[in-house]
């Protein structure tokens, strides 16, 4: 057998872990699931981590489309991660790094260095035990210092990819004490068309994981409704778990509701009871409740946001959409999110954005719908609709400010446009011999200084920030002297690099090179969304203050006629 000095693998650092599978289908919400748990740990006093497993075999999701996967979330230490971290980091509301993504790509890519290195003295390199212990060992260092570790294991029980990572749990849980580990299954539980609940798939589901040999100490039902009694009953009969043991996950309103759900069922404390943590978690009464009164804030009114981009789909901008959210529990508004096609923009934007009280361009790459980003930062400065651009948006924004105020003709982004005659935006100088795309971009928490009395300042409350970057194009320094005398000025810079912009003259017209959606969190939203829903709320009071007017002064005319 080899040692741990063949595979660098220490069983001995400890912590209690929940491993999270999934099956029958994919999507059925594992990653809420395991952040609504650890929300709950976490307020009854325990410090918390979470790991995401991803089985394919790309290093990061960083070069991943969108369609695919949803968006790509970056790291405070600029790792391109899967969109499940974002979860895990506005439920726990903890910093995380790349080390807490592990991937096919990332653990093979390791191991073969290590080989192609000598560090193996020759021996057979296999599947087991180097990889298993190379997935082990990541999962350990990635909970060193909390008392709970939750670990997802993205895809579905039975897909080949995910073999290897089921039969390193199967070891990791030979090696724990019993009490120091914990698997949960959550499954979908379907109507048949009588209206019955069927657990059949959950019991083939559960079978297919005790073949790699593996057993659920909890199963976990996605349902439309929660779980009949005699649901779980048989759930727990052919499954071989205690009745007590099976948990509903009903279809809530929002997300952020799942928690509530989780622990009116019971998941929280039936996981400390398996731990023996009960006698430690802080008493109901003491537990934490600010998530709860969050959460299910009142609401006063509504907001429309149009959000121009080319990807139909809320994953895509998932944190933009949580962002938004987060604004309108702290101003106590629901915030209505209008996707609008980048892409159609450049024939018919007016229509579409005339209704709404914002607008955000948010990031991306390539050519399409960049002109349809263009328009819509059009329409926001010349119809005072308060506007929020972020990155790929910001640089939009500067586009289309020197095309239709400058009077640069043709001007773009050289990423577009590469014979532009005014590359505004150009590419950063440490890209110019970049040849790999993966993790090569500029990435990561970068801290940018805000001038005094400007609209940045009043967001942020000092005269500097941290946020999370991702992009290879910037403001082109040649045209710097440009803007000097403009409305539109840039309030926050990093060195010689325009990190954010604004214009004086408008209600509230904001970009930022960064992307803050990445640092947002429910209790703590980010200035610049908390600044766009303030604006386009007192947007949507003054529209209806000028209808009320408009109705008044109509009903006084109709009056004076009659008369």
């Amino acid at each position: 057998m080899p040692t741990e000095s063949d595979t660098h693998y220490d069983p001995s650092l400890g912590n209690k872990f929940i491993f999270v599978t999934g099956g029958v289908m994919s999507g059925l919400g594992k990653g809420i699931t395991a952040a609504s748990t650890g929300r709950l740990l976490k307020n009854a006093g325990f410090d918390v981590t979470a790991v995401k497993i991803d089985p394919y075999l790309n290093v990061d999701a960083g070069t991943m489309n969108p369609y695919q996967h949803g968006e790509v979330y970056v790291l405070e230490d600029g790792g391109e991660v899967d969109l499940d971290l974002g979860n895990y980091e506005r439920f726990l509301d903890v910093d995380m790094t790349s080390d807490h993504n592990i991937t096919t790509g990332k653990t093979y890519q390791h191991v073969i260095e290590k080989e192609r290195a000598g560090d193996y003295l020759g021996k057979t390199v296999q599947i087991i035990p180097h990889i298993t212990d190379d997935i082990k060992r990541r999962i350990r260092e990635a909970a060193e210092g909390t008392d709970v570790c939750i670990v997802e294991v993205g895809g579905t029980v039975g897909d080949i990819e995910g073999m290897p990572y089921l039969e390193a749990l199967r070891q990791f849980a030979h090696e724990e004490p019993e009490e120091n580990v914990l698997f949960a299954h959550v499954t979908l539980v379907p109507y048949s068309k009588n209206g019955e609940q069927k657990t059949k798939p959950t019991q083939h589901s559960v079978k297919e994981v005790r073949s790699i040999g593996l057993q659920p100490d909890v199963i976990v039902g996605r349902c439309e409704d929660r779980l009949d009694p005699e649901t779980k009953e048989k759930i727990a009969l052919f499954c071989d778990i205690p009745t007590e043991a099976v948990f509903s996950n009903p279809d809530v309103e929002d997300v952020y509701h799942v928690p509530l759900m989780v622990e009116e069922e019971g998941l929280d404390q039936y996981v400390l009871e398996h731990f023996g943590l009960d006698d430690e978690a802080l008493p109901a009464g003491e537990r934490s409740n600010e998530w709860r009164e969050i959460v299910t804030s009142e609401k006063s009114g509504t907001v429309d946001v149009a959000l121009v981009g080319k990807y139909d789909l809320e994953d895509a901008y998932m944190s933009i959409h949580e962002s938004l959210k987060h604004a309108g529990f702290e101003v106590g508004v629901d915030v209505d999110v209008h996707w609008v096609p980048a892409d159609e923009m450049a024939d018919e934007y007016d229509d579409q954005l005339e209704a709404v009280d914002g607008i955000i361009v948010p990031g991306g790459f390539g050519m399409r719908g960049s002109e349809g980003k263009i328009r819509a930062v059009q329409y926001a400065r010349e119809n005072d609709v308060p506007f929020l651009g972020l990155c790929l948006g910001f640089q939009m924004a500067v586009v289309e400010y020197a095309r239709n105020v400058l009077g640069l003709e043709g001007a773009h982004s050289a990423e577009m446009d590469e014979d532009t005659p005014h590359p505004v935006i150009d590419i950063l100088p440490e890209q110019y011999e970049v040849e790999d795309m993966g993790g090569t971009m500029r990435l990561g928490e970068h801290t940018t200084v805000i001038e005094p009395e400007t609209l940045a300042y009043d967001l942020y409350g000092d005269t500097s920030c941290s946020e999370r970057h991702r992009h290879r194009y910037e403001v082109n320094p040649e045209y710097f002297d440009r803007f000097e005398d403009e409305p539109l000025v840039f309030s926050g810079t990093a060195g010689n690099r325009m990190e954010i912009l604004e214009l004086e003259t408008h209600p509230y017209f904001l970009g930022t090179q960064f992307h803050p959606e990445y640092t947002s969190r429910p209790g703590q939203p980010s200035p610049p969304f908390l600044g766009l829903v303030e604006a386009a709320l007192e947007q949507s009071e003054d529209e209806a203050a000028s209808a009320e007017t408009d109705s008044d002064t109509d009903a006084d005319t109709e009056t004076e006629v009659t008369h």
